[in-house]
């Protein structure tokens, strides 16, 4: 727009007159832009045709010269303004290149992660005769893992590896378990296991799978073992519990541990417990004899009340010596 403003300056402050001094007037008043939002402009048949060179804005293709042919620096501009309006950009979103699906988690945290690492890792600890990782490989994982055996993360890793039985963790189990937890080395295995224990003090639903998991982890499936007995069920309480202990915890342990006559834990009373804990509290006032509660679980709470009133008549008997 800047030339053809100049162009009409310069036409109106001009003294052009005719051949008597008189000014010559302005023939017609023809719209000739290419572009609907530019003003349309004056001009005085081929007077202007020189201002308007190098410009975007030209003649309508179809106007021609005096010898009803189109002038070469018409056709010239013309071409110019098609060139133009064809280099016009489009908008900015419209450039951008679609993002190949390899691309798609860059910037992302997930690891990929390596079957080869983890077949060597596995190879690292497997039994020389048995295509798995037994006791000791187990015991030198847990040293690189910088763990004890009996260590809580110990259970959490049998868990994520779906473990069918302590002290063994076959090839499939290992694989497919260090898949699950995205990680493929010692490293990424004691963080993913830092980040798991922390999800299960918040995580109710997770660790109740942790803990139905733990019944079947201690059981022992060469045998057909159904019930787990008692010693091993005390073992793996007190473990499952380690961060989130129940008030009730301590005295139902005792309780086992003073009755031997109890040689193992049925699979309804490992999972029951848990309610029962929520429910009890600490002092069993809330317990309710007549609900579904296994039978253990009423002999405990009237051991305790036993205790309780033992206690009760022990102080009085003091009061009035």
């Amino acid at each position: 727009m800047g030339h053809c403003l100049s162009c009409l300056k310069n036409q109106a402050n001009a003294d052009i007159t005719t051949p008597n001094g008189k000014k010559d007037e302005m023939t017609e008043i023809v719209p000739v832009s290419v572009y609907p939002h530019e003003e349309p402009l004056l001009h005085n048949n081929e007077n202007c045709t020189s201002s308007f060179k190098n410009t975007r804005i030209t003649q309508n293709a179809n106007t021609m010269n005096s010898f009803g042919e189109q002038s070469a620096s018409e056709t010239a501009n013309i071409q110019k303004t098609h060139q133009i309006s064809e280099k016009v950009p489009k908008p900015f979103y419209q450039k951008l290149p679609s993002i190949p699906r390899t691309m798609s988690s860059l910037g992302s945290n997930d690891h990929r992660v390596s079957e080869t690492k983890i077949n060597q890792l596995f190879d690292q600890y497997k039994d020389s005769l048995e295509d798995a990782i037994l006791a000791e490989g187990i015991e030198n994982l847990c040293n690189d893992l910088q763990l004890n055996p009996d260590d809580f993360k110990v259970l959490i890793l049998a868990w994520k590896l779906n473990a069918s039985q302590m002290c063994h963790f076959t090839k499939s189990e290992f694989i497919q378990g260090l898949k699950s937890m995205k990680t493929d080395s010692i490293k990424g295995i004691q963080n993913k296991l830092n980040e798991i224990t922390s999800e299960l003090r918040r995580d109710t639903e997770q660790f109740k799978d942790l803990y139905r998991f733990t019944f079947k982890f201690g059981l022992d499936v060469n045998i057909g073992q159904r019930i787990l007995p008692t010693d091993i069920a005390i073992l793996l309480w007190r473990l499952v519990f380690t961060n989130n202990e129940p008030l009730i915890l301590n005295k139902w342990l005792n309780y086992l541990e003073k009755n031997p006559h109890i040689r193992g834990i049925p699979k309804d009373t490992w999972y029951m417990f848990l309610n029962f804990c929520e429910f009890v509290g600490d002092d069993l006032s809330s317990y309710d004899d007549t609900e579904a509660w296994p039978s253990l679980f009423d002999d405990f709470v009237e051991y305790e009340n036993d205790q309780v009133n033992q206690n009760i008549s022990k102080n009085d008997i003091k009061l009035q010596d």
